[in-house]
Protein backbone atom coordinates (compact mmCIF):
# COMPACT_ATOMS: atom_id res chain seq x y z
CA UNK A 1 0.00 0.00 0.00
CA UNK A 2 2.93 2.21 0.46
CA UNK A 3 2.95 2.58 -3.26
CA UNK A 4 5.83 -0.16 -4.74
CA UNK A 5 5.42 -3.29 -5.93
CA UNK A 6 4.95 -6.92 -4.31
CA UNK A 7 6.23 -10.09 -6.61
CA UNK A 8 6.17 -13.27 -4.98
CA UNK A 9 9.23 -13.94 -7.35
CA UNK A 10 10.97 -11.34 -5.38
CA UNK A 11 10.84 -13.28 -1.58
CA UNK A 12 12.57 -16.64 -3.21
CA UNK A 13 14.49 -18.32 -0.29
CA UNK A 14 11.61 -17.14 2.20
CA UNK A 15 8.82 -18.50 3.74
CA UNK A 16 5.71 -16.52 2.55
CA UNK A 17 2.53 -15.90 4.31
CA UNK A 18 -0.51 -14.27 1.92
CA UNK A 19 -3.39 -13.42 4.24
CA UNK A 20 -6.54 -12.62 1.42
CA UNK A 21 -8.79 -10.55 2.79
CA UNK A 22 -11.83 -7.73 2.21
CA UNK A 23 -12.97 -5.35 4.37
CA UNK A 24 -16.45 -6.04 4.74
CA UNK A 25 -15.83 -9.79 5.70
CA UNK A 26 -16.30 -10.57 8.97
CA UNK A 27 -14.25 -13.24 10.11
CA UNK A 28 -11.42 -11.65 8.41
CA UNK A 29 -11.93 -8.95 11.24
CA UNK A 30 -11.36 -11.76 13.85
CA UNK A 31 -8.83 -13.30 11.89
CA UNK A 32 -6.36 -10.31 11.04
CA UNK A 33 -5.00 -9.62 14.23
CA UNK A 34 -3.89 -12.95 15.17
CA UNK A 35 -2.25 -13.28 11.92
CA UNK A 36 -0.59 -9.43 12.57
CA UNK A 37 -0.20 -11.23 16.52
CA UNK A 38 2.01 -13.81 15.05
CA UNK A 39 3.84 -12.07 12.21
CA UNK A 40 4.96 -9.49 14.55
CA UNK A 41 6.36 -12.14 17.32
CA UNK A 42 8.06 -14.14 14.10
CA UNK A 43 9.94 -11.73 12.05
CA UNK A 44 11.86 -14.41 9.96
CA UNK A 45 8.49 -15.17 7.83
CA UNK A 46 7.37 -13.02 5.50
CA UNK A 47 3.21 -12.19 6.35
CA UNK A 48 1.69 -10.05 3.39
CA UNK A 49 -1.80 -9.07 3.97
CA UNK A 50 -3.94 -8.67 0.41
CA UNK A 51 -6.75 -6.65 0.22
CA UNK A 52 -8.52 -7.71 -2.66
CA UNK A 53 -11.15 -6.23 -4.35
CA UNK A 54 -11.02 -2.45 -2.95
CA UNK A 55 -9.97 0.81 -3.63
CA UNK A 56 -7.06 2.06 -1.91
CA UNK A 57 -9.41 4.69 -0.30
CA UNK A 58 -11.10 1.73 1.26
CA UNK A 59 -7.95 -0.55 2.08
CA UNK A 60 -6.60 1.95 4.23
CA UNK A 61 -8.19 3.11 6.57
CA UNK A 62 -9.09 -0.52 7.65
CA UNK A 63 -5.48 -1.62 7.64
CA UNK A 64 -4.95 1.66 9.70
CA UNK A 65 -7.67 0.21 12.01
CA UNK A 66 -6.63 -3.43 12.57
CA UNK A 67 -2.72 -2.21 12.71
CA UNK A 68 -1.67 -4.52 9.56
CA UNK A 69 1.92 -3.76 7.91
CA UNK A 70 3.03 -4.31 4.22
CA UNK A 71 -0.49 -4.58 3.03
CA UNK A 72 -0.53 -5.29 -0.50
CA UNK A 73 -3.74 -4.09 -2.70
CA UNK A 74 -5.57 -6.14 -5.27
CA UNK A 75 -8.26 -3.98 -6.57
CA UNK A 76 -8.99 -6.26 -9.64
CA UNK A 77 -8.52 -9.59 -7.70
CA UNK A 78 -6.06 -10.80 -10.02
CA UNK A 79 -3.60 -12.61 -7.27
CA UNK A 80 -7.07 -13.98 -6.00
CA UNK A 81 -7.56 -15.62 -9.14
CA UNK A 82 -3.97 -16.33 -9.73
CA UNK A 83 -4.08 -18.42 -6.49
CA UNK A 84 -7.31 -19.64 -6.41
CA UNK A 85 -8.89 -18.13 -3.30
CA UNK A 86 -12.39 -19.08 -3.31
CA UNK A 87 -13.49 -16.63 0.09
CA UNK A 88 -12.11 -14.75 3.09
CA UNK A 89 -10.26 -14.92 5.15
CA UNK A 90 -7.67 -17.77 2.45
CA UNK A 91 -4.01 -17.52 3.73
CA UNK A 92 -1.59 -19.16 0.92
CA UNK A 93 1.67 -20.74 2.26
CA UNK A 94 4.59 -20.21 -0.27
CA UNK A 95 8.19 -22.27 0.30
CA UNK A 96 11.41 -20.70 -0.04
CA UNK A 97 11.52 -22.45 -3.76
CA UNK A 98 8.20 -20.65 -4.32
CA UNK A 99 6.02 -23.20 -4.13
CA UNK A 100 2.15 -23.14 -2.70
CA UNK A 101 2.99 -25.80 0.45
CA UNK A 102 -0.65 -25.27 2.47
CA UNK A 103 -3.49 -23.02 1.92
CA UNK A 104 -5.88 -22.44 4.97
CA UNK A 105 -9.62 -21.51 4.08
CA UNK A 106 -11.98 -19.54 6.37
CA UNK A 107 -11.53 -18.46 10.21
CA UNK A 108 -9.36 -20.24 11.92
CA UNK A 109 -9.16 -18.99 16.12
CA UNK A 110 -5.60 -21.24 16.40
CA UNK A 111 -4.26 -19.84 12.66
CA UNK A 112 -1.12 -18.84 14.87
CA UNK A 113 -0.35 -22.15 15.98
CA UNK A 114 -1.14 -23.29 12.43
CA UNK A 115 1.22 -20.73 11.04
CA UNK A 116 4.06 -21.84 13.97
CA UNK A 117 4.16 -25.68 12.17
CA UNK A 118 4.82 -24.29 8.80
CA UNK A 119 7.08 -22.17 10.12
CA UNK A 120 9.12 -24.98 12.06
CA UNK A 121 8.54 -27.29 8.76
CA UNK A 122 9.27 -25.50 5.94
CA UNK A 123 11.42 -22.68 6.40
CA UNK A 124 15.19 -23.40 5.67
Amino acid sequence: MDGGTFRVADQRGSLVFLDFYASWCEPCKIELPLVERWSRGNRGAIVVPVDVGEPRSVAAPFARRYSLQNVALDPTSSARALFDVQGFPTIVVIDATGHIRAKWEGLNPAIGLAMSNAQAHLAK
